[in-house]
Parts: structure tokens; sequence; C-alpha cells
């Protein structure tokens, strides 16, 4: 088997670079990342996928990475997202794929399956689960729970306040993020992280007490050097766009998501503090499975790559791909 190789893609008006695996001709699978990662976050799945027989393309999106990094913030919308990922596939020449999404890819994996159906095999969301659309405008529900108190999704709505936070040091950005964001029992740490006031995101998240096992200096530091480039202000624009996608999410090519699905997170995530699993059903018509893994948190592809690796196969080869 070949290494997986990088390269450029001209799709949807932008340059997508794209991590590649596999022998083409043989069943697509596309891993989408999410906030603030790279394609660099599948490094563990790329080789076991390929070395199962798959097809394996995995990009930085938009605003991120190799990747084109449009000024407008409507460029960020469901929409573009999941038009990027259609054109790789036509780049290969693959009718459809298993979609697979991690945080914010996530919602880009269930987004395709009501906007492209006929592109899209399978679907399987890591951390973020299938929800069905809210009755208000995201930021609107937001602020309807959270009231006074901070919650990071509304902290990075306006424009140019979060990106100076986040670009001010990157390191502590993604040290602290990808070193120590998991659920806690700490509740002076879940008080500081919510309680009003003039601090931003990062100096709300604790300091981690060293690496975690599961990623090493070099790791995090591919990770450092990209978004010391390129900037956090590409993926913040994805959740400037929380309300225009509720908007374009009302009347979808197909109403729920019909194919084969699966959600995976660890237990200890705490996305899950606010994503509601419970109500998959409600968009979810097809098959659905959900693996949970105990004591994970919210890295989960990095942090505990075997069992992810594990559940991906047997999901995969339970599907009519070939």
């Amino acid at each position: 088997m070949r290494a997986p190789t990088e390269r450029l893609v001209d799709t949807n008006g932008v340059r997508v670079r794209v991590v590649e695996a596999g022998e083409r001709g043989a069943p697509v699978v596309v891993l989408a990342h999410g906030f603030p990662e790279l394609a660099y976050s599948w490094r563990h799945q790329i080789p076991a996928l390929a070395a199962a027989g798959y097809h394996v393309l995995a990009p930085d999106q938009r605003g991120y990475g190799g990747s084109s990094r449009p000024e407008a913030v409507e460029a960020y919308d469901i929409k573009a997202l999941t038009a990027d990922i259609v054109g790789l596939l036509d780049d290969v020449g693959a009718e459809r794929a298993v979609w697979v999404g991690h945080d914010w890819g996530a919602p880009v994996v269930w987004g395709a399956a009501q906007l492209h159906p006929d592109r899209v095999a399978a679907a399987a969301g890591l951390s973020v689960p299938p929800t069905p659309r809210s009755q208000v405008p995201p930021t609107q529900a937001f602020r309807n729970i959270f009231g006074d108190h901070f919650f990071y999704m509304l902290y990075f709505q306006q424009p140019g306040v979060a990106d100076a936070e986040l670009n001010a040091d990157p390191a502590k950005v993604i040290r602290r993020m990808i070193g120590g964001l998991r659920g806690s029992d700490d509740r002076a740490a879940a008080v500081r992280m919510a309680r009003p006031g003039p601090e931003g995101f990062v100096e709300r998240l604790p300091e981690p007490n060293g690496l975690p096992g599961w990623i090493s200096a070099d790791e995090l530091d591919h990770y450092v050097g990209e978004f010391s480039r390129t900037g956090f202000t590409g993926g913040l624009n994805w959740y400037r766009n929380l309300d225009r996608n509720w908007e374009i999410l009302a009347d979808p090519v197909s109403a729920t998501i019909t194919v084969p699905a699966l959600f995976m997170a660890g237990t200890a995530d705490p996305v899950l503090g606010f994503m509601r699993r419970d109500r998959a059903s409600e968009v979810v018509t097809g098959p659905y499975r959900e693996v949970m893994i105990d004591g994970a948190g919210h890295w989960l592809q990095q942090e505990r790559p075997d069992e992810v690796n594990a559940a991906l196969l047997d999901f995969l080869e339970g599907l009519e791909l070939r």
C-alpha cells in the first residue's frame, strides 16, 4: 500500500489541500475535521482505512491549513462546506462516499446527508450528534439558555473579537484546547468558564499539567505551526454561520437522514453537556447506531484511535459499498 500523499484540489471556487490514501476505484471514505483541527487529526485513521481497502480523502477544510481562506463570513455556510466535499468526490470520479466528521465536521456530514443525499452512502459523526432543527435560530436558543453567562459559540459571533484573542497566542490556544478540553467534575472550573465578565475564551480555559499521553510535543507543534501561519478566523467563521445554516436547512433536499448513520463520542466529552443525543431519531430515519467510549474526551479519534478505528471499520463492513 502506498503511503498517504498530499495534493491540492480546486473545488467549488476554493483550493483544498487533501491527504489521500488507498486505491482509486475503491469505496471512498471522506474524513472531515473540526475546530481547531486539520486533516492531520485523522492521522491514525487514514492508514487503517486505506489498509482495509478504502480510498480515503481527508481535506483541510476551507479556512484551515493549506486550503483557501475566503474573507467573507458567508463563504463558510453549510452549503459551501458540503459542496467543497462533493467537489472532491467529483475529482476522484466517485458518485457517493461514506462521510465521517468530528466536531464541526460532524454537522457537515449530517448536513450533507440532507443537502446532497445522492452523494452520501453513509454518515458517521464524532462528538456532535445529529439533532433536529431548532424552533428558533441557534444563537437565539443559546441566548435563551445561557442568558448573561459566557458561552463560547456566542462569544465567537462578533467578527474580530475572538480572532484577536486566539491569534495573539496560537500556542496557548492549542495547548489549552487540545491538552485540556474534556468533561470535569471541577465545579470551580465550570463556574469560571460560564461566569459573566470581560474575559475571553482562552483565558477561561485551564492550563493543563503537561500534555496528555495521546499526543506528542511534535504533534502538538504541528497544529501550533499551522495556526500560527493561518490564524483562526477561517474556523471562527464557521460559527458565524449558525443562523444562516439554520435557514438553509429549513428546506433541504431530504427531510431526514435516510442513510445508515453512526454516532460516536467519549463519555467525558463536554460537548455532550449541551448537545442532546437522545433526539437523533427525530432527524435520522435510516439505520442508526451509537457508540460511547468510556472515559474518552473530545478529541476522540486522536485520543482513542484503536477503538475509533474498530468502530468505523465495523460500521463500514456492514455497508453495501462494493
